[in-house]
């Protein structure tokens, strides 16, 4: 028994946000954020109207229209994001809900490995599938960065690089050979935990006096006792921050090596590869793997020009395009890879 991506689906919002709409709100150019990410366009979801569950449930229903399964065949969800609608309970019981499975009562889990927990999901829907426990289950990845993003000038460097959607994939048991999940990797390194992260707030007051050389000795003045302070309000301190160089140079070496980690597990060489999907990144990155690994235009597929980096809906979105625009078909190989926060970095190849 082995899992098979029967159906894909995606959703992004209608809002075109471009370079140049941001050139009015901040000090950037269009050509400053080509030069930097390939970013041209991302999109925004509408506030008050839509929600990260929300844009979920629209990329899980039209993955279950290409599968031909109802809701009713789901056995079990699970959702990656960094951005649920709220800080707790998970958006996964929220999307169980708007599909209308709250009285089945599936279980429903919440990822949070950022830009790879799409990979994280497949892997762990993978190992479900393979006991024999679920036989229809619901991967998706869904962001709504726009919320809560500093969209000054000081915060342009991660301003510019998220968009906001949801990709989703019904993983189906499956018998037939030749086709389905062969192997997949997960991994990370929490000594760069605070190089790509959204600090406060959080749970960690006093712990900053304890480590000074991770979060810096002023911030030991900033948090007490309550979770959310007028200080972290007054400074802006829950934006996300992040080491662009640090992250640039660790992505392309673990890149390559989770996908060089598929392919010996699996038995196969980097010229059978037939799509090669990164997480939608920076562009910079996506290129740079792929010159390293011998890969022709045609077989490499890169959005980020049009959405921007969506974190954990970045490679179901890229992987439902594809597949929407006939670059995949059946039975190519296909290898998905993601770095991101964490660090944690993985892959997955599979036959479609």
């Amino acid at each position: 028994m082995r899992s098979k991506i029967k159906g894909t689906g995606y959703y992004v919002p209608d809002n075109v946000v471009t370079n140049f709409d941001l050139e009015k709100i901040m000090d950037t150019s269009d050509a400053w954020i080509q030069e930097r990410t390939g970013i041209k366009e991302r999109r925004y979801a509408q506030k008050g109207k839509e929600t990260t569950s929300t844009m979920a449930t629209k990329a899980a229903q039209r993955a279950m229209q290409q599968a031909g399964v109802s809701a009713e065949d789901i056995d079990f969800i699970i959702l990656a994001t960094l951005s649920p609608d709220y800080y707790f309970p998970g958006a996964a019981v929220l999307v169980q809900r708007m599909l209308g499975l709250q009285k089945k009562e599936i279980g429903a889990l919440d990822i949070r490995t950022q830009c790879t927990g799409f990979i994280y999901g497949l892997s762990i829907g993978d190992q479900f599938i393979r006991s024999g426990m679920y036989k229809n289950i619901l991967v998706i990845g869904a962001e709504m960065h726009s919320m809560g993003m500093d969209m000054s000038t000081k915060g342009r460097n991660i301003s510019v690089i998220f968009g906001d959607g949801a990709g989703a994939v019904v993983l189906q048991a499956t018998n037939e050979e030749g086709s389905g999940i062969i192997t997949t990797n997960l991994h990370s390194n929490g000594d760069f935990a605070e190089e790509l992260a959204m600090i406060s707030p959080g749970c960690h007051a006093g712990y900053h006096e304890q480590n000074p050389a991770k979060y810096g000795a002023e911030s030991a003045t900033v948090f007490d006792s309550v979770f959310i302070t007028p200080k972290i309000v007054e400074d802006g301190l829950y934006f996300p921050n992040m080491n662009g160089q640090l992250v640039f140079k660790n992505a392309v070496v673990k890149f390559t090596q989770t996908i060089e980690e598929a392919l010996r597990d699996a038995g196969k060489r980097k010229e059978d590869i037939d799509m090669l999907i990164p997480h939608q990144a920076n562009l910079r990155i996506s290129q740079f793997i792929q010159k390293r690994m011998g890969l022709e235009d045609d077989r490499v597929w890169n959005n980020i020009q049009r959405y921007g980096n969506t974190t954990a809906a970045s490679i179901p979105i890229a992987l439902a395009e594809a597949v929407e625009n006939k670059a995949i078909s059946e039975g190519d190989l296909v290898c998905l890879s993601a770095f991101g926060s964490g660090f944690t970095w993985g892959s997955v190849l599979f036959y479609f």
